[in-house]
Formats: C-alpha cells, sequence, structure tokens
C-alpha cells in the first residue's frame, strides 16, 4: 500500500466498517512507519481494472506482531482473496523475526473467526467493549509462528486461488497517474 492507495482504502474502509471505520490520518500514520526498517507492513489487492478490492496490515516490532487490519470488499469475499491477504500478514511477520501473531475481531464477526482459526489462531481473550461506538467485544486471537507451517502458506483448503478476481499488489508508483485520488489498488478485525 502507498499513499495513493488510501482514498480508495479509505472509501472501502467507510462501506466495510461504517461505525469503526479508521480515518484517513490513521492509515497515513500507519503508512509512516511501513518503509524499509520500519515497524507496519501493508498491502492492498486490486482487480484486473484497478478497482480497490481488499487491504491488510501488519504491525511488528521487536518479536511480536500484531495484524492491523484485513479487509475485503463482499462482493469479493468467499473468492480466498482475505486468505491470500493473511497469508502475506503471517510470511511478513515470519519474515520479520515475529514468535507469535496476535489480532483482534469482533465477537459477532464468525466468518472472519474461521478464518483465522484456519489458519491457527486461537482464542486467548476478550477486550470488552473494544469496537467503538457500537462497544462491541474483541476477541483476541494468537498464532504461534513456531508452530506454524514451515511455509507459512494458507492452510490447502482455503488457499487463495491460482487466478483471483483479485491480488495483493505491491507497487512502486501508480501506472501513468502519480495522484492521490487513482482508485489502483484490502476482514477488519
Amino acid at each position: 500500500m502507498r499513499w495513493w492507495h488510501i482514498a480508495p482504502v479509505l472509501a472501502l474502509e467507510l462501506e466495510l466498517f461504517p461505525e469503526d471505520a479508521w480515518s484517513a490520518g490513521m492509515f497515513w500514520s500507519e503508512l509512516a512507519e511501513a518503509h524499509p526498517g520500519g515497524t507496519r507492513h501493508y498491502t492492498v489487492a486490486v482487480t484486473p481494472d484497478g478497482a480497490v478490492v481488499g487491504y491488510a496490515g501488519l504491525m511488528a516490532v521487536g518479536g511480536d506482531g500484531d495484524v492491523q487490519t484485513i479487509a475485503v470488499d463482499g462482493r469479493h469475499q468467499g473468492t480466498g482473496l482475505g486468505a491470500a491477504l493473511l497469508t502475506d500478514l503471517v510470511r511478513e511477520a515470519a519474515r520479520r523475526g515475529c514468535a507469535d501473531l496476535l489480532l483482534e475481531v469482533r465477537v459477532d464477526n464468525t466468518r472472519a473467526q474461521r478464518l483465522y482459526e484456519r489458519f491457527g489462531f486461537e482464542p486467548v481473550g476478550i477486550r470488552r467493549g473494544y469496537y467503538q461506538p457500537a462497544g462491541i467485544d474483541a476477541l483476541v486471537m494468537r498464532l504461534d509462528l513456531a508452530a506454524a507451517p514451515a511455509d507459512h502458506a494458507a492452510p490447502a483448503d482455503h488457499a487463495a486461488p491460482a487466478a483471483p478476481a483479485a491480488a495483493p499488489e505491491d507497487l512502486d508508483e501508480p501506472a501513468g497517474h502519480p495522484r492521490p485520488d487513482v482508485k489502483k489498488d484490502t476482514p477488519h478485525g
């Protein structure tokens, strides 16, 4: 994810999480740490025509990793895109030497919880009233990366499709349109 992805990612964020959406400032702050040697890793997914359909972010500090966000456009849910984005985060956390990977997920988001369980995440606690302003509790889940598969890939039964409608993208510049409003290219907890 780069600065020019913020506008389309924010639009998707507001569509998917209207009650507790991140602000543009939060995304800018996260991307400020997504550089070589930084503590963040963000990726985006786009369709062949450049529409943003997914994004995901990781914070890695010391030996600890935390899934900051993961989101997939409703029209692309169930296609393996969420698994592809999560695979990217798990692999990046392992590459950065994280021993554990944590995340928070809404207690009422059973679809996301099932995805995380397939990757080996286990419930470790509840954060009461975590998602505001609705006051929804968060289920805290943990993945022991030392016990995860050696290649840190998605579970075989839920690997990303061979030819997905969208795929994670990591570009240095937008193709021919260096403007932040260009739509180029992310299940939030």
